[in-house]
């Protein structure tokens, strides 16, 4: 593990008597689309410190997605929730939720540049040390995260939890700068085996550094306690496939981080 790690949880420990996590809105736009995201940091951590964009499930920016990003802030990360659908859209509908993210996925180099606005607001913080940035992204999220590292954008590296598996596109062939870090529910009914096949294929014929691990008895959206909320049978959570994929991110950005 690279040495920036152990430093910030030197920081973070020091601190921890003091330490308060903080939030405020940040309100941006797409075009004509207003946007609102949440930058989440610890007051209690001098200086700067990497950065980890977070993005949300196909049910928009919800209290979950915040949560995460407030759980980033806990380790000493300044993390900022993105807005991918604007206009306040949050639901716990499926089919409002897939209308929104369907709007959003049509167009690759839009759907990119907007998970890029998120990038921009947290780099503006001026919290964020040098280049060291991430992202990480659920369910939808996840398959966003995965755009921004074939569009070769400027993160160290990308985590997708129980996200849909795009495969990287011919254009992105030597082109993927990002480490990826997939974490992925092996019992996921919606991500069928050829998917996952061509998945890694392209990964590999594009020269990406990747790694993919795979919980067994892991269904769609195992990260989130509500999961089982919506009465979607592939959608469930899994308290041991949660714990061991946030340890497994916290390992990986110790390798991306330096």
């Amino acid at each position: 593990m690279k040495a920036i790690i152990p430093a910030l949880l030197l920081m973070v420990c020091s601190a921890a008597a003091q330490a308060a996590v903080q939030s405020k809105a940040v309100e941006y736009k797409d075009g004509d689309t207003p946007l609102t995201g949440y930058l989440y940091w610890d007051d209690a951590i001098d200086g700067t410190r990497p950065g980890v964009l977070v993005i949300h499930e196909w049910w928009g920016l919800n209290d979950y997605a915040r949560k995460r990003a407030h759980m980033l802030a806990e380790l000493g990360f300044v993390a900022f929730a993105a807005d991918m659908y604007g206009d306040g859209h949050v639901t716990d509908t499926p089919d409002q939720a897939r209308t929104w993210m369907q709007e959003v996925t049509a167009d690759v180099e839009g759907w990119r540049e907007r998970a890029l606005l998120g990038l921009e607001q947290l780099k503006a913080s001026g919290m964020v040390s040098g280049d060291n940035l991430a992202a990480i992204g659920y369910c939808f999220g996840g398959a966003t995260v995965l755009q921004m590292a074939y569009a070769n954008a400027p993160v160290k590296g990308v985590v997708t939890f129980h996200g849909s598996l795009p495969a990287a596109p011919e254009e992105a062939k030597g082109k993927i700068g990002p480490k990826v870090l997939v974490l992925h529910g092996h019992a996921d009914a919606w991500v069928a085996p050829e998917v996952i096949a061509n998945f890694r294929a392209k990964l590999e014929e594009a020269g990406a550094n990747w790694e993919m691990n795979s919980y067994g008895g892991a269904k769609h959206g195992f990260t989130n306690p509500d999961a089982g909320k919506y009465g979607i049978p592939n959608l469930e959570y899994n308290k041991q496939a949660d714990e061991r994929s946030w340890t497994w991110m916290q390992e990986f950005f110790g390798e991306v981080f330096e």
